[in-house]
């Protein structure tokens, strides 16, 4: 038997790993979230563009603020822009989230990519580890990305690592609309 504690705790949710999926599960929490009228904010990392989420976000409004940081992905997509200037674009997002945090104005937070954000050089882990300590204690925290570190999977309070088994792109097929973007 489970024995249910401390129900107003808010919690760190990590999703990480290789596989497909991450971002997919934190916008799903927060559609739960939305269901009980719960204030969510919707911080990304590096995703600058279009997508479906951005689109069906907005239909959540109030509940739900997205915003988007960062100036692309670093070295794909076409990105030649020097290393530096995503840094910077990082480190602004990461401010935005971290007053929007400790603000006390959400129930829910997810700041998706973050940790791609650590694991790619573009922010410190020490920022990240500053934004779990800081948050409120009742705030459930969703990171995600590639590669967690080590710290960070301690820190979190679940951890849920996609892992690829078989993805379409292996076939030649490109990223779908309304499925991967």
């Amino acid at each position: 038997m489970v024995k249910e504690t401390n129900q107003n705790k808010g919690l760190v949710i990590l999703y990480t790993g290789e596989g497909k999926g991450k971002t997919t599960a934190a916008l799903g929490l927060v559609l739960r979230a939305v269901g009980y009228k719960k204030k969510c904010l919707i911080v990304q990392f590096g995703k600058i563009w279009f997508t479906g989420e951005l689109a069906g976000v907005k239909k959540l409004k109030p509940f739900v603020k997205f915003i988007q940081g960062g100036k692309g992905f670093v070295n794909i997509m076409g990105d030649k822009l020097p290393l530096s200037e995503h840094k910077k674009a990082a480190k602004d997002a990461f401010d935005i989230l971290h007053k929007e945090i400790v603000s006390s104005n959400w129930d829910v937070v997810v700041a998706d990519e973050i940790v791609g954000a650590v694991s790619s050089g573009l922010l410190p882990q020490n920022l990240v580890v500053r934004l779990i300590t800081d948050k409120p204690a009742a705030l459930d925290l969703i990171l995600t990305g590639h590669h967690a570190p080590k710290k960070l999977i301690e820190m979190a309070d679940l951890v849920t690592e996609m892992k690829e088994v078989k993805h379409p792109f292996q076939k030649g097929v490109l990223a779908k609309k309304g499925v991967d973007f």
